[in-house]
């Protein structure tokens, strides 16, 4: 029960992630959260739109895990894997907030998962 809670607020964190990106990259919401100028977004707005579409096939990955139940562990421990990753990896190469705010939540889901 614990291990999909917290795999459903994983789940909603890069549904958030992914408005921010695909929809709100070029507007002060976006500017202000990821702090940019209006030039840079502007000139980066496509790429953030990738980005956010694969915080999309996260999402994806975790409601599919959720929806399958008990069955779903392996697809569950996969995408959030495949979450840690990737905070670890934006930690290393964007900002060390980034652990804390995708890395963090995915590693407490997994070993919830795990330990369930």
């Amino acid at each position: 029960m614990i291990a999909n809670v917290l795999t459903a607020v994983v789940a909603l964190l890069h549904v958030y992630f992914m408005f921010l990106e695909m929809i709100a990259w070029d507007k002060p919401l976006g500017l202000k959260t990821f702090r940019l100028t209006q030039e840079f977004a502007s000139a980066s707005k496509a790429l953030a739109m990738n980005q956010g579409l694969y915080n999309g096939f996260l999402v994806a990955g975790l409601v599919w895990g959720l929806w399958l139940g008990d069955a779903g562990f392996a697809i569950k421990a996969f995408f959030l894997g495949c979450v840690i990753v990737a905070g670890v990896f934006g930690a290393l190469t964007v900002g060390r907030k980034i652990l804390f705010v995708q890395a963090g939540p995915a590693l407490l889901a997994l070993l919830a998962l795990v330990y369930a």
